[in-house]
């Protein structure tokens, strides 16, 4: 068996000497081995966790879409008939709506704001550590005890908006229980729980851009306004696009806010993952039903997140 012995160059400092290769001795074939061996094992790992726990569920998923199982009784095949009872039910345009016009006031508002925000703290010239601690402290939270203390807020009779309302001599509202008031408190709630991360990128994304933009851009006597126009917005044109595309997955299937705030019951407020929630658990009890209504979701947004990233792409 014929060794295969590299050579490498060895410069010497000395000026006017030759380079003096200077032969490496090769790794023994059982470490070269054994080295082979453990990388292939972390990535067998890999792909064991990502079948059990991603791939696995995503098929199983998929077929119990076209099944009848309440997971007591056997499962048996029933083909289409549950898109056909998804469509002809009346929550299920009702539910797309409401998840709709949630996703827009998150964009109005979740979506700006922490733009918004991170460019008034990256201005800051004192308590800038404290004031990014406090925007990003929801985040920390437990997303039940968030919705909990905001429910607390929200409470018609002795609830902090309502009180801090009376102390001012101004209406109270029914924060919760007011049709036109009902989706913009539960979008309020989410924006305050989730802008601190979206904050955060948003301020990395600032300390990144070269302070000789801004230098240049104020020489050339523009304001504060353009310099954000012409400066801030296109440096950061890529970390906005993708949080874009990521906010309107995750305002797409918001069901905490609602599952707590206002039930299962308030067709006001029946998002898509409540009335999952409700094939699955309380009303149907039919796993594969609302394994169906997952299955149209993942379409919608798969579909949505494909053209997205074309149009993007594209417009680059």
């Amino acid at each position: 068996m014929t060794v295969d012995v590299r050579a490498e160059q060895v410069l010497d400092p000395q000026p006017g000497r030759t380079a003096v290769p200077v032969r490496r001795r090769p790794r023994p074939l059982r470490r070269r081995l054994a080295d082979t061996g453990r990388g292939y094992g972390f990535l067998l790992a890999a792909l064991l966790c990502f079948g059990l726990f991603s791939w696995y569920p995503l098929v199983r998923g998929i077929m119990l879409a076209f099944q009848q199982d309440n997971f007591v009784t056997p499962p048996y095949w029933v083909g289409l008939d549950n898109f056909k009872h998804l469509f002809s039910d009346p929550l299920f345009v009702t539910a797309w709506k409401n998840t709709a016009e949630f996703t827009g006031l998150a964009l109005l508002l979740g979506y700006a704001l922490p733009f918004v925000v991170s460019v008034v703290l990256n201005e800051l010239r004192h308590l800038r550590g404290f004031f990014r601690i406090a925007v990003y402290l929801p985040v920390i939270l437990p997303p039940i005890v968030t919705v909990l203390l905001w429910q607390f807020f929200y409470d018609p009779g002795n609830g902090l908006f309502n009180q801090l309302l009376g102390s001012v001599g101004l209406p109270t509202s029914q924060w919760l229980q007011s049709p036109r008031m009902v989706m913009l408190s539960l979008v309020l709630v989410s924006t305050w729980a989730n802008m601190g991360g979206a904050t955060i990128l948003y301020l990395a994304g600032l300390a990144a851009i070269p302070g000789d933009l801004y230098e240049a851009a104020e020489l050339d006597g523009a304001g504060v306004w353009r310099r954000i126009w012409h400066v801030t917005l296109p440096q950061l044109r890529f970390l906005l696009i993708v949080l874009l595309l990521l906010q309107i997955i995750a305002t797409m299937q918001v069901f905490i806010e609602p599952y707590q705030l206002t039930g299962t019951t308030d067709p006001n407020t029946i998002t898509i993952i409540v009335l999952i929630y409700r094939y699955a658990f309380t009303v149907n009890q039919d796993f594969g039903l609302a394994a169906a209504m997952s299955v149209l979701l993942f379409v919608v947004l798969g579909a949505f997140s494909a053209i997205y990233l074309r149009l993007t792409r594209s417009a680059d």
